[in-house]
């Protein structure tokens, strides 16, 4: 129970080393992508990943081998289905859910919280962790493919583009083209500010939106 022989730990500091370089290896190789959890499938690659590597270090019916074409298959399916989802939108419909709105300029939809089994104190929880105080600051929480709450504090929304592809989101329009004419608030303002003293005094044109004037 407690000790069983001095092989089988040679065994598990030599086959761990492999395999945690072959590890290293893998995600160097594949990319930063692998390990980014913007989908559920991410998630389940990286779990995944982590239950391999502890099978080859504690499984003496595994060898390192066959570990490592584990670690390698795993890493070229999620680049299969990143590189699908990247490239052809009907692929991304298939592997990652769609967000949802949950709540819109304050106001709470309890049909849509109903069907994604969210409940109002989870809302207020993720409003609680960006910062905010009340609802009514919020121009939007958004359930996310990967499951988590985006919270879009009202100060904060600018055009709304960022909303495109939530379904029933308010967009103001689409964002400005470099060069184009601003969508944001208007200008009410210039503001002016110095280099440093003994430089010349270099103009910096800022839109401040007109809550925020003095």
């Amino acid at each position: 129970m407690w000790f069983d022989s001095w092989s089988d730990l040679g065994r598990v500091v030599a086959v761990g080393a492999c395999a945690y370089a072959t590890v290293v290896l893998v995600l160097r190789l594949s990319g930063k992508r692998t390990l980014a959890k913007l989908n559920a499938f991410d998630l389940v690659v990286t779990v995944a990943l982590g239950s391999t590597l502890a099978t080859i270090l504690l499984s003496s019916d595994v060898s390192w081998s066959e570990g490592a074409v584990a670690l390698a298959l795993l890493a070229a399916l999620q680049f299969a289905v990143a590189w699908t989802t990247a490239r052809l939108p009907a692929g991304r419909t298939v592997v990652t859910a769609r967000p949802t709105l949950l709540l819109s300029d304050g106001v709470v939809d309890e049909a849509a919280m109903r069907q994604q089994r969210v409940t109002l104190t989870d809302v207020r929880q993720a409003v609680r962790a960006s910062g905010c105080g009340g609802l009514e600051r919020v121009a939007a929480v958004v359930l996310e493919g990967d499951g988590t709450l985006s919270v879009i504090p009202s100060s904060q929304r600018g055009s709304g583009s960022a909303l495109t592809d939530v379904p029933g989101a308010p967009v103001d329009g689409p964002p400005r083209a470099p060069g184009g004419p601003r969508t944001g608030p208007p200008v009410s303002d210039r503001v002016v500010r110095g280099v440093g003293e003994g430089h010349p005094t270099r103009r910096v044109e800022a839109a401040v939106p007109e809550e925020e004037r003095p």
